[in-house]
């Protein structure tokens, strides 16, 4: 029997989690949030709380795809530090409960914001929102994994070379039409790779302001989410690409709203020189070296994952019914990126 991507075998999951989870209680209901292409999420409503379930889409995946192992395993070790995360409560690896592997968490009660730009907030609360994402990337990036269990959590140095190499291979795997521009950019970034500076951190992989769940009455993330792209690697990587979203235009057809066009002095956002600044701040250190690299790259990655999302469309396991608009994406970040190389060349 094919699994869907949309529902929940609720029955049979509340047997399971009465018996792994002590103190669990059904019946439940389950209700899968909006947004996301990647791992289905669901609110879990029982008669012993609330809680969030993520799992792996069913269906073929590509290798090392859809990780929610890896992202129970960091987000479990991440409890107790200054970066924030959701309690997690219990990983099933057995595919016959629900169709494939899971993990629930607690159910954290805050807030999403999507825009960048922030249109529900003032000035000031823009600004200190943008300085408590700036503190608390600089926090991942200053754990110490081998203290939380993490230091075999990736492997250190060559990060971008390997990278680079992964996402390559991603793409050609699910690449639909030949993109010029990909393999344009796939060109320029393997001679443009610089060269290992041997720093090593834990990295996100996908930090933006979507992924934080914000305090109701505070600027303040409750919670850092969606680590499936985590790994140990270079904190550039983690910098850049919140950047590399921001340059984005304010209304695109790519769907993600950046303020590229707009004032952000008037809104109260610092500029990408000040947020930049403030993180180096924090970190300590002087500036970030290739900065045009780290953002082409993003852009490259971002269009990748893209054009996987589109390739999952086409195979009938997408996420979100609408992942066949992301292989629209894929050209239009390309350019994005070749735009970044050439007016620094």
């Amino acid at each position: 029997m094919t699994t869907k991507i949309d529902e929940l075998d609720v029955d049979k999951l509340a047997t399971y989690l009465t018996a792994a989870v002590p103190g669990f209680k059904g019946p439940i209901t389950a209700t899968k949030f909006d947004g996301g292409q990647s791992n289905p999420t669901f609110k879990i409503e029982a008669a012993s709380g609330e809680y969030v379930l993520r799992r792996q889409p069913p269906g073929k995946l590509l290798p090392s795809a859809h990780a929610v192992d890896r992202e129970f395993r960091v987000m479990s070790a991440l409890a107790g530090t200054e970066v924030p995360v959701p309690p997690m409560i219990h990983l099933c690896e057995d595919k016959s409960v629900i169709g494939s592997m899971f993990f629930l968490m607690d159910y954290c009660k805050g807030d999403i914001y999507w825009n960048p730009s922030l249109p529900e907030k003032t000035p000031a609360q823009r600004s200190a929102m943008y300085a408590e994402m700036s503190r608390v990337l600089a926090a991942l990036h200053s754990v110490n994994v081998e203290a939380v269990g993490l230091a075999d959590y990736g492997r250190p140095g060559n990060y971008f070379e390997r990278q680079l190499s992964r996402w390559t291979k991603q793409y050609r795997a699910s690449e639909i039409d030949p993109i010029p521009a990909m393999d344009e950019l796939i060109a320029w970034l393997e001679k443009a790779l610089p060269e290992d500076d041997g720093q090593v951190s834990l990295v996100h992989g996908d930090f933006r302001l979507d992924n934080f769940m914000w305090h109701p009455n505070e600027e303040k993330i409750m919670a850092v989410l969606d680590w499936e792209l985590s790994t140990l690697g270079h904190p550039f990587s983690d910098i850049a690409y919140q950047c590399m979203q921001l340059r984005m235009p304010a209304d695109n057809p790519i769907g993600i709203p950046g303020l590229d066009g707009l004032d952000r002095t008037e809104l109260g956002i610092p500029t990408e020189e000040e947020y930049v600044r403030m993180y180096c701040e924090r970190r300590g250190i002087d500036s970030i070296p290739n900065w045009s690299f780290y953002l082409a790259f993003n852009f490259f990655r971002f269009a990748a994952i893209a054009q996987g999302v589109a390739k999952r469309a086409l195979d009938g396991n997408a996420s979100n019914k609408r992942a066949s608009l992301a292989g629209k994406a894929v050209e239009p970040l390309a350019q994005a990126a070749l735009n970044v190389i050439h007016q620094n060349t």
